[in-house]
């Protein structure tokens, strides 16, 4: 995927989830935050950003935020992009090479999964999370406890019962790490629904991508490491 108008410029704060401060060229600007999860390890005084300009004469924020500099690190941090990623990497035939229908938002019971994909011979649903926290190479999530994360990997497992494949992507908005690992030390509940699913035939799949400051695009698969002490 691509983003249009992408300018550099340096984080100054985030009063709130949804909105920060950045100075470019020496102007202080009001942005939109395309992602309300915490991101303290990334969104740092000082450190660069990537803007992209919105052309909608209606927002109150010319720039929303999509990128950060993480040392050498280029993280994607925009919300909205690993659906946007898995749905031309689905589309391009790279999970079932017969696709004949992909839906996104598909209801299932009490959930709304991102995706549900058919072939003439499977029909799967898929929940895509995209992932922004990294420690020395590990990526994990959640960055902050989710009961909704929990719900829609319960529901996942009920989606088996009835015959459809069901998968957990988890689209690394980085790359060059070493693991995938569910974040237990925020929400082990979490963890423990996961590797819950994984047992009961759920797939837990893990990518990282490709990252531009004007771009972001699916690179290939990292291992998932579920268990401590295995990968």
């Amino acid at each position: 995927m691509l983003y249009n108008s992408v300018i550099k410029g340096t984080f100054v704060s985030r009063p709130n989830r949804f909105i920060a401060y950045v100075e470019v060229e020496g102007t202080i600007h009001k942005c939109h935050v395309k992602n309300t999860g915490r991101c303290k390890e990334l969104l740092i005084p000082g450190t660069t950003v990537y803007l992209e300009e919105s052309d909608n004469i209606k927002r109150s924020t010319k720039y929303s935020l999509i990128a950060v500099e993480k040392g050498t690190r280029l993280i994607n941090m925009d919300s909205q992009a690993p659906n946007k990623v898995v749905h031309e990497w689905l589309a391009n035939g790279n999970l079932m090479k017969d696709t004949v229908k992909i839906k996104p938002e598909q209801v299932y019971e009490n959930s709304r999964f991102d995706f549900y994909v058919e072939t003439p011979e499977r029909k799967a649903f898929i929940e895509v999370k995209g992932v922004t926290l990294e420690e020395e190479g590990t990526v994990l999530f959640p960055d902050a406890p989710t009961e909704r994360g929990v719900k829609h990997i319960k529901e996942l497992c009920k989606c088996l019962q009835e015959g459809y494949e069901a998968y957990i992507l988890f689209v690394i908005q980085m790359e060059g790490v070493g693991y995938f690992t569910p974040n237990d030390r925020t929400h082990k509940e979490f963890g423990d629904a996961l590797r819950q699913a994984s047992s009961q035939g759920v797939q837990i799949l893990a990518m990282d991508c490709q990252v531009e400051p004007n771009s972001l695009n699916l690179k290939s698969s990292v291992p998932v490491k579920l268990v401590p002490g295995s990968v």
